[in-house]
């Protein structure tokens, strides 16, 4: 038979070997172990004091000991320090020191006390201390049973930290995976899903539960073969050949019925274990649906450029190359008539090139604006009559009030919105009147332009202002890149204002704009009567 304390040592050894198994919450674990070291050195007190990164050193648990003491040590424990020469063995020295002085000063009635490092797998992952208050000082044997006791408390501790961090990257993990803006998607190595993120259950309009455990061709449809292999393909011709072997994919998905297909760039991306295995393949989802309509875009634009250049060059090099001509003798009202077309389509050409820059310098940034005070009625007849010389079927009326007041704008592109809107006017109606006017309300003023033409079809009103858009019957019959109201929204905006086209003015088309009287103070959308 054991003797009784043997027993008791033996059953506090079994009682942390419980706890090591089965006890991962790191803060209730050193409970446990700081309430059995007590009780098997019959002890009254004690703390158990962790080592950390980010922390240092600092008392995690105490029982039996006022907050203020530990407060009052736990600065001291900084003194501790590793030897270098026997890695895991720690000097405590210093702490020891402070213990035994407040047992003498007799400030909290503990007689004497012990401390052993948590030392597992060659680290140190803390310090535990126990106290007691009977005159005895703590046998080698003590020593031993604690420093058995302590060793596997270590692991122990030791575990349920690496436990700690796991949750702590699976949140972490979790958060990116959320809030990611792409859509991502986890398959296993016989490619069958077993996360998608939110953002690719949006893509997709289809709930993580919907897709989970489902094949990846079941959820990964294209509605027409895609540029690249696809993953199957790929994976039957032996993909991943090596842990880096990226694949990608780009083509449109078939969603639900009902639903537009969706443009989309797949990247996958193997996770391979050290021996090679397969683990998880990683699928990035990009929607790239904002790639093509600037694809789309890049050639209109060079669509409509190539046309538009085509045309005003080609008359300038006719003409030239007409009068040029040595074997002809020109009456001085040909070469006049001549020169006006030249003259004309060289304005033409250097408007086109101007809205082009700008139109660049939109894209790069912004406008930059060079704020006076305008009066925008003399802008306006200013600009009304250099435009009347344009076209003799129009007649150009200008109606604003005597008292309408200076803005802070940039004149010279007030001046180029004003004659965007003209031009537009002269270019749409075939004749009439074309009638600029101004009306000022609490803090801003607004300007419309009207004119007799046959007005602006409601499907396209909210399109006008796009980039490169012009409505299909006017683009028949009418020269233009589309830049023009695209320009003249985005100066008034810069000045902080709006545009917009009135639908209920009757006959003809009438577009007006706003601009504060106060840049410096948000204006809302209005309606003009």
């Amino acid at each position: 038979m054991l003797p009784d304390f043997r027993v008791r040592q033996r059953d506090y050894l079994l009682e942390i070997a419980r706890a090591l198994a089965e006890e991962l919450n790191l803060d209730k674990l050193l409970e446990r172990i700081l309430n059995i070291s007590i009780e098997m050195l019959a002890g009254q007190a004690g703390f158990i004091a962790l080592k950390t990164e980010t922390r240092g050193w600092h008392a995690r648990v105490w029982l039996g000991l006022p907050r203020a003491l530990v407060q009052y040590i736990e600065p001291y424990l900084a003194n501790i320090t590793e030897n270098s020469n026997e890695p895991g063995k720690l000097e405590l020295t210093q702490i020891n020191q402070l213990i035994r002085e407040l047992a003498i000063s007799g400030s909290f009635g503990m007689l004497n006390g012990v401390g052993l490092p948590l030392v597992a797998r060659g680290q140190i992952v803390g310090i535990i201390y126990i106290f007691r208050s009977y005159s005895g000082s703590f046998s080698n044997n003590d020593r031993t049973v604690l420093s058995s006791f302590a060793n596997q408390a270590a692991v122990a501790v030791q575990n349920a930290q690496l436990y700690n961090q796991v949750n702590q990257e699976k949140q972490r993990m979790t958060a990116l995976l959320d809030s990611a803006a792409d859509g991502i998607m986890i398959l296993s190595p016989n490619l069958h899903i077993e996360l998608i993120n939110p953002a690719l259950e949006r893509m997709l309009k289809r709930s993580e539960k919907e897709t989970q455990n489902i094949e990846h061709n079941q959820v990964i449809h294209w509605v027409n073969p895609p540029i690249g292999l696809t993953l199957e393909n790929a994976v039957a011709g032996g993909w991943p050949l090596t842990a880096h072997a990226n694949l990608y994919v780009e083509g449109d998905l078939s969603l639900s019925s009902g639903q537009p297909k969706l443009p989309v760039g797949i990247t996958y991306a193997p996770m391979v274990s050290s021996e090679g295995a397969l683990i998880n393949i990683i699928a990035t989802v990009r929607d790239i649906s904002r790639f093509r309509q600037a694809e789309e875009l890049k050639s209109t634009f060079i669509s409509i450029i190539s046309h538009e250049l085509k045309t005003p060059v080609a008359l300038i090099k006719g003409y030239v190359s007409t009068l040029r001509r040595e074997d002809a003798r020109w009456d001085r009202s040909i070469v006049q008539e001549s020169l006006s077309v030249i003259e004309d389509e060289a304005d033409r050409l250097s408007l086109l090139i101007e809205n082009m820059l700008d139109a660049s310098r939109l894209q790069a940034g912004g406008l930059s604006l060079k704020r006076t005070d305008t009066m925008l009625p003399e802008v306006i007849r200013r600009m009304a009559v250099r435009l009347q010389t344009q076209s003799s079927r129009h007649t150009i009326v200008v109606d604003f009030p005597s008292d309408f007041p200076a803005v802070l704008a940039d004149e010279n592109r007030i001046e180029q919105v004003i004659s965007n809107l003209i031009s537009n006017a002269i270019k749409y109606s075939p004749q009439g009147e074309i009638r600029l006017s101004g009306q000022v309300r609490q803090d801003i003023v607004i300007i419309c332009v009207s004119d007799q033409g046959s007005g602006i079809a409601p499907d396209d009103i909210p399109h006008i202002f796009d980039r490169f858009y012009r409505a299909p019957e006017m683009a028949r019959n009418t020269k233009g890149a589309g830049l023009g109201l695209f320009l003249t929204r985005s100066i008034i905006e810069a000045h902080g204002g709006h545009i917009w086209v009135d639908p209920e003015s009757g006959k003809g088309a009438r577009i007006c704009f706003s601009l504060p009287l106060n840049p410096d103070v948000q204006t809302s959308d209005l309606t003009v009567v």
